[in-house]
């Protein structure tokens, strides 16, 4: 279970090409079996802040926006775990891309992807959608998340961008399967405000 906040700052508005700076912050606990599947299950408590200076590309229906910066990660295992490339603390950088395309009026494709130095720790997800009533997307997603000794994959469907005065939210569902042969649902609620 994680959980994560953060800012979008853009000087020149963020429906504007031009430079943009992407600040966040997470926490969290995660569980694996060190040495893999029949290993000893470890349990993590991560938490991680990135500022990330880039520069978002706006051309009619399409968003491309690329980030650089710096990532800062801390790692408490129990039981420890000194195999994990990601123990302890550490400072490293970060790159990530956002990409919205709405190629018809009722037709959205999404992804994101950021990679990190940290454990070569990388998160990607890939969604499409159409336009229900008029409120919101709905629609597939499928996201892959891990580092140099774990992997997670996800499938299921996003709800996105359904609003309400200032507040924008998202939801998402589905099926995980992961490196240890573990599989279950996962849930995801996200909450934007935009000034």
């Amino acid at each position: 279970m994680f959980s994560h906040g953060g800012v979008l700052w853009a000087p020149s508005g963020l429906d504007q090409d031009g430079f943009i700076l992407k600040v966040f912050t997470g926490t969290g606990n995660y569980r694996y079996l060190a040495g893999g599947p029949g290993g000893i299950e470890v349990t993590g408590q991560q938490i991680m802040g990135s500022a990330l200076p880039g520069w978002r590309f706006k051309w009619d229906r399409l968003e491309v926006s690329l980030y650089a910066g710096l990532d800062a990660q801390e790692h408490r295992l129990a039981p420890d775990d000194p195999a994990s490339r990601t123990r302890g603390d550490h400072l490293g950088a970060r790159f990530s891309a956002d990409l919205w395309y709405e190629p018809a009026d009722a037709v959205m494709l999404a992804g994101g992807v950021s990679l990190s130095t940290i454990g070569d720790g990388y998160w990607a997800r890939g969604a499409t959608g159409i336009r229900a009533f008029d409120l919101l997307w709905v629609g597939p997603e499928a996201l892959a998340l891990g580092d140099t000794s774990y992997w997670q994959a996800r499938a299921g469907m996003h709800v996105t961008a359904f609003r309400t005065k200032m507040l924008e939210w998202s939801a998402s569902g589905g099926w995980a399967t992961d490196s240890d042969h573990r599989e279950g649902w996962y849930g995801r609620l996200g909450l934007l405000i935009r000034r």
